[in-house]
């Protein structure tokens, strides 16, 4: 483990830290220390840069970053395969707690899609219901028409979308409800809101659920890793709140 306390000088830490800059060289440095030793074969390495570097050769993207960024051609292939390694990485220290991280964030996981008319006037809602329950308009065209939110330009559809992203009461109204069903109106904060529930997508742990678990389970632990070391890195006479410092 790379220690940046002896690495930087304590103005050099003190000015990072200042700069907000900090915590973001540090979890670079415990990404780094995890998977910089993860071997990418060469048919690998190849892929992954012309990923990164499209049609253009790598040589003249890497003078472009160089501009930019000040990377050289060693800094352009360890960008390339960054991703490469932190995936391996995941399968192989965070795979195996990934279906377990999944059904502790399956609510928060599964998606809905939900017709929505949103209007200020509780009565002008109702009459909307009346119009949508007894088949004399769509909801779609009432949304294009009176709708005073977003969903106006998408005659009211939202989502897919995370059910959990929503307001809390929507959430416990769409969560009960069944697919296709037209919610009576209720009152929202500022707003009366006509609702359907159009489709309820239940989350399943496949492949790209698990990795996206395990990824989740990476991130988490280079958070942890990184607070831990900058609370070494700060001495305790460092640490106090001093303005005009």
């Amino acid at each position: 483990m790379s220690d940046l306390a002896s690495t930087f000088p304590p103005a050099a830490i003190k000015h990072l830290r200042r700069r907000n800059l900090l915590r973001a060289l540090v979890e670079q440095e415990v990404v780094a220390e995890a998977v910089g030793d993860i071997p990418i074969p060469d048919d690998e390495r190849e892929q992954a840069l012309q990923r990164l570097c499209g049609q253009t050769d790598p040589s003249a993207v890497a003078t472009q970053m160089a501009q930019i960024h000040g990377w050289d051609q060693d800094d352009l292939a360890w960008q390339a395969l960054l991703p490469l390694r932190i995936q391996r990485y995941c399968a192989e220290h965070h795979a195996p707690k990934a279906e377990a991280r999944f059904l502790q964030r399956k609510n928060d996981l599964d998606q809905v899609v939900y017709s929505l008319v949103r209007v200020n006037d509780g009565a002008l809602a109702r009459e909307l219901y009346l119009q949508v329950s007894s088949g004399e308009s769509s909801i779609g065209a009432l949304a294009s028409r009176f709708s005073e939110g977003p969903e106006r330009n998408t005659a009211g559809v939202v989502g897919p979308k995370p059910l959990t992203a929503a307001h809390p009461l929507l959430v416990e109204r769409l969560r009960t409800a069944r697919e296709g069903e037209l919610l009576e109106p209720f009152r929202l904060l500022d707003w009366w809101l006509l609702v359907r529930l159009d489709r309820y997508i239940h989350a399943t742990f496949n492949e790209a659920t698990a990795l996206q678990m395990a990824r989740e389970l990476f991130e988490a632990w280079v958070q942890e890793e990184t607070t831990l070391r900058i609370g070494r890195m700060i001495q305790p006479a460092d640490s106090g709140c001093n303005p005009a410092s």
